[in-house]
């Protein structure tokens, strides 16, 4: 199996195609691809819904292409397209703008709100109707940048696009290390992983494959329990673990056993840190002593699946702030891509670990409720305050 085929979606370059309807996107992504990966026809609207694409591309590394519904469709589902479009958008970390004679004024717009989010952009002539030079100065002179032409037809425009988007690539876009700021060589760390309805038999949720292979790379000695084991797992080792990451959800019951040098901490925090604004969960936990049973909360849940008995973000995070704060709050719970465009009827916005979606697109979030004023934490962040804990875990 090679890399491509391990690399997961959310550790991905992700390479968003944008344009009106029939402007080329779909070939595009097919000529980078090196295959038909979604449909080309001079029919326009024939993409729909996205359709994602994980590729390796030399220069590039893993990455996914997204080609996208043209954001000039019509009608009551062409709305829906184009919302779709725009979640992708969120999602873009280099976004591929075809210009056309179809909507050049739309083009444009959207290019400053690429530039905007200062989502680094590659403005390509796509196919046009009329004079792609007469197109080319009236873009360009709007935009202040250069319009790039690519022939699909070509042998050598793969090449040049690739190199295109190299030029782009985002200083410093490999995530660092998932808990390299915690440990060192030879660290021994102790993982508490519940077996849940949320972990299928057979196997472990993706935090906990990430984790464990992330201390791996950095040399440390990995040990596996679930909370009712951890004390079997404690005594069998010489000397207490520097760092034991936990479910989350076991936080209460793991620092009540973890020995005073060992260090604390949760899956959901590591990947709070990774991708998303640490400073910003921690001030927005300190709205959870405000929040009253008035209090509108948005549960914020990446995934998708359906609602276990003993799912964390559906039954159990609900449950313990109708407990804390009482049974009149009023919680609202969103998975996927599902995230409102106004947050604000929320006093609080709790986001998962976020480990099903990329860097990028969590920061869409986070902006978002900076841009309203909104507070927003974190899984882990919020369980850890619930158990009086938050000042004594590792962040």
């Amino acid at each position: 199996m090679n890399d491509m085929n391990k690399t997961p979606s959310a550790n991905r370059l992700h390479i968003g195609f944008f344009g009106a309807r029939n402007s080329g996107k779909s070939t595009l992504v097919n000529l980078l691809a090196g295959q038909q990966v979604t449909i080309v026809s001079p029919v326009k609207g024939t993409t729909t819904d996205p359709v994602s694409k994980p590729v390796e591309l030399k220069g590039l590394g893993p990455c996914v292409l997204i080609d996208t519904a043209g954001y000039d469709d019509e009608g009551e589902l062409g709305l829906l397209r184009v919302e779709k479009t725009d979640a992708a958008a969120e999602k873009a970390d280099i976004a591929v703008l075809l210009f056309s004679d179809s909507d050049t004024e739309e083009d444009i717009r959207r290019y400053h709100a690429f530039k905007a989010k200062k989502t680094p952009i590659l403005p390509l002539i796509g196919r046009t109707d009329g004079a792609p030079d007469a197109l080319r100065v009236k873009v360009e002179a709007e935009i202040g940048a250069e319009l790039i032409r690519i022939d699909p037809f070509n042998a050598d425009s793969r090449e040049l696009l690739i190199k295109e988007l190299v030029r782009l690539m985002p200083e410093g876009f490999e995530l660092p290390s998932i808990t390299g700021a915690l440990v060192k060589e030879g660290d021994t760390v102790l993982l508490v992983m519940p077996q849940d309805a949320s972990a299928p038999k057979g196997r472990l949720i993706l935090p906990q494959v990430q984790t464990i292979r992330d201390l791996l790379d950095n040399r440390c000695t990995v040990i596996g329990c679930t909370p009712a084991g951890i004390e079997n797992a404690l005594a069998a080792l010489k000397a207490a673990p520097s760092l034991i990451i936990t479910d989350s959800q076991a936080f209460g019951e793991v620092y009540a056993k973890k020995p005073e040098g060992s260090r604390l901490t949760s899956f959901s925090v590591l990947f709070a840190a990774l991708k998303g604004d640490m400073d910003y969960y921690l001030e927005g936990a300190k709205m959870i002593p405000q929040l009253t049973e008035d209090s509108r909360v948005l549960i914020a849940e990446c995934c998708s699946h359906a609602p276990q008995a003993e799912d964390i973000g559906r039954v159990k995070i609900p449950k313990l702030l109708k407990k804390l704060i009482g049974s009149g709050i009023k919680i609202d719970i969103l998975g996927g891509t599902d995230f409102p465009e106004d947050l604000s009827p929320y006093a609080l916005v709790i986001q998962c670990g976020a480990c099903m979606f990329n860097r990028k697109y969590v920061l869409s979030r986070i902006n978002r409720a900076k841009r309203q004023g909104v507070p927003m934490t974190n899984y882990g962040i919020f369980l850890a305050h619930a158990n009086g804990i938050l000042d004594k875990i590792s962040l």
